[in-house]
Parts: structure tokens; sequence; C-alpha cells
């Protein structure tokens, strides 16, 4: 019966801190490791656990049992490619010392997710676990914190709205807005947990990978797609400006909203229009299609446009004197009659127009689909 009195070094301190090359097989080999490792780094672990390794190798010897020692290290970048390293070394050395069973010495808890690795390959007779007494516990708790801070779902859940509020926090400071970087904040917070409770992690990532995709291939509908959010932006801030500047002479809370949607209104039609024309665009240029089925969208929004502005401002003119009067003139005024007039005829002419150009094309689009038919085939 051959016993293998075994000290794993899971980061690879050895390797780093004095050079040497493990494995480090044999009685002097690992004396001289642990004196060059005692001279590098005194306060070391791994210093107590090579030599209690050799402690109790030599008692080993001296009860007149057959027994060798070896150290084998890790890689400092523990996990998968620090446990293909130690796997390897420990089978050059069952294979150089001809053991059939090992005493496992481990500087704390790390280590011991080597565990199954040499399970599969030797039997463990023993196992000691080598530490400072008064730092077990701690070095426990360190390893385990580390061991959950490293699963991927943890670091989603709770250390990216940590560091989401850290930034945003940090950029309001340094702007001088103490004061506007809490609200900011909340509305980062709101937005994440939004996100999270319904589920919006994957249409996000799509989202940023069509972006990245679009960029790197040149397609004009991511740009035109970031200056129409830049038009929103902008028209939300002069929106809310304006409200801010107009004096109310009513106090129904309603009259700043409408205000502030009727100045919103024609802000979305632009940002539309300049995203469809960015789509239209690519799908005609880059994929070779002609792209008849957004005929229609131009005119839906311009339609939008129209029917929304005239319904709204004549809702925020209705309102102006309430509760002392509610005035329904607006809605048979001439601007209103126009606008809705206006709505309504565009989305008829584009309706018309996209039904007879559905009814000219579609046989074209027939015959394209049965010739790459005929190609495949």
């Amino acid at each position: 019966m051959n016993t293998l009195v075994l000290n794993v070094d899971r980061d690879d301190d050895f390797g780093r801190k004095t050079k040497v090359k493990s494995p480090i097989i044999g009685i002097d080999d690992n004396i001289d490791a642990a004196n060059k490792l005692g001279q590098a780094d005194p306060e070391d672990s791994d210093l107590n656990a090579i030599f209690s390794a050799i402690s109790t190798y030599k008692t080993l010897v001296s009860q007149n049992k057959n027994a060798e020692i070896a150290t084998i290290c890790g890689d400092i970048s523990v996990g998968i490619k620090s446990d293909e390293i130690l796997s390897n070394q420990l089978e050059q050395v069952i294979k150089e010392t001809n053991a059939d069973n090992v005493i496992l010495i481990t500087d704390g808890a790390e280590d011991e997710y080597i565990l199954p690795i040499i399970q599969s390959r030797i039997k463990i007779t023993s196992v000691n676990r080598v530490s400072v007494k008064q730092s077990r516990e701690l070095e426990d708790t360190y390893y385990r914190i580390i061991k959950i801070l490293d699963d991927e779902k943890v670091q989603k859940q709770f250390l990216l709205p940590i560091a989401l509020v850290l930034i945003v926090w940090a950029f309001f400071v340094l702007l001088d807005m103490a004061a506007s970087g809490f609200g900011a904040i909340l509305l980062t917070l709101g937005g994440y947990l939004l996100i999270r409770v319904y589920k919006w992690e994957r249409n996000l990532a799509s989202m940023w990978n069509e972006v990245k995709s679009g960029l790197l291939t040149g397609r004009l509908s991511i740009y035109t797609f970031i200056l129409a959010v830049v038009i929103l932006v902008a028209n939300v801030i002069l929106a809310f400006y304006n409200v801010t500047n107009t004096t109310f002479g009513s106090d129904v809370e309603l009259l700043p909203l409408l205000l502030f949607i009727v100045n919103m209104i024609w802000g979305i039609v632009i940002a539309g229009v300049v995203v469809i024309f960015g789509r239209v665009i690519d799908i005609y240029v880059k994929d070779k299609i002609k792209p008849w089925n957004y005929w229609i969208a131009p005119f839906s929004i311009f339609a939008f446009g129209f029917i929304s502005y005239a319904i709204f401002r004549s809702l925020y003119d209705a309102l102006i004197n309430w509760p002392v009067k509610f005035d329904i003139t607006p809605f048979f005024t001439l601007r209103f009659i126009g606008y809705i007039s206006t709505g309504i005829m565009i989305a008829l002419i584009g309706f018309i127009s996209h039904h007879y150009i559905k009814e000219i094309h579609a046989p074209e689009g027939e015959k394209s689909e049965i010739e790459k038919q005929k190609k495949l085939v």
C-alpha cells in the first residue's frame, strides 16, 4: 500500500511567487519549495499547508509505511483552467509514485473544490485542512461570498442595479446636481425593475445586437433611429419647458398634461417618419426588396398627427376656463374641422393607394418566389 501525501495549491502561489515548477514530487523538492515560499511570502497560507504535508509524510515514514509526497499547483485564474492543470498534474504524480491512496492536505475551503477530481482518479483516505486557527471561519466566509458573487444570476440581480445607481449618482455629482441625482436614481431603479418584471431583457439584448450589427454593416436605419431618439428627447425638453413657463388660468390638473401632449405630437410624427425612411432605404438598398408594405406607414403617421393635434388642442382650449365654463366651441372651429378632415383624407389616400399598389405588385412577388423555388429545385 503506497500512500501519497498530496498538497494542493489551486491558485499557483508556488509558481507565481517562487517560480517553482509543478508538480513538486519528493521530500527534498517540497522542503526546498517551502523554504522559497517562506522567504517570498511568510504570511501565505500555502506555507502552512506544505509544512503540514511534510510533517504528515515524515510521520508516515517513521511508522515504516510506504509514503510519497507531492504538491500540485493550478493557475491564478481559479476555475476550469486551474482544475484542468491540477487534473493533468495529478495523473502525472500518480503515474510516477504508483500511489493507490491519498492523504489530501489543503489550506482552505477553496482547494477542496478539487476533491471530486481527485476522487475520480484515486482513493482518498484522509483530508486535512490547514489554516491559522483564528482565520478558519473568516476564510470560509470569504470564499463563500466570492463563490456567490461569481454567480452570473447574482451579478445581474444585485450587482447590476448597484452599479447603475453608483454610475448615475456619480454623474450627477460631477455635474453639481446632487439633488437631481436622487430622482435620477429612482428613475433608473424603476426602469430596471420594470424590465425585470416584464422580462424585457432578451428584447433589449436583441435591440442592442441589432444596433451593433447595423453600425458594423452601415445600415441607415440605425442612424435614423438614433436621430429619431434625439428628436424625441429634444421635443420632450421643449414641451416640458413650454408647460413650466405657461400660466394656467384654471386649476384643472389635466391642463399641463394636455399642453404637454399637444407639444409632443408633431415631434412624434417627425421621429416616426425619420425611422420609416431609414427602414425603407435599408430594405430597398441592402435587402434588394421593394418596400411596398411600408407605403401606408407615413400616411398613417401624418393622419395620426393631424387628428390627435386637433382633438387634444381643442380639448385643452375647452378646459381653459373650467370649472367656470366648459367651452365646446373649439370643437366646431374651422381649425378643428380642417385638421380632422385633413387627417381622414390622408388616411384614406394611404389606404386606397396601398390597396392598389399591393394588387399591382403582389403578382411580381409571387413570380419572384416561384423563381426562387425553381432555383432551389
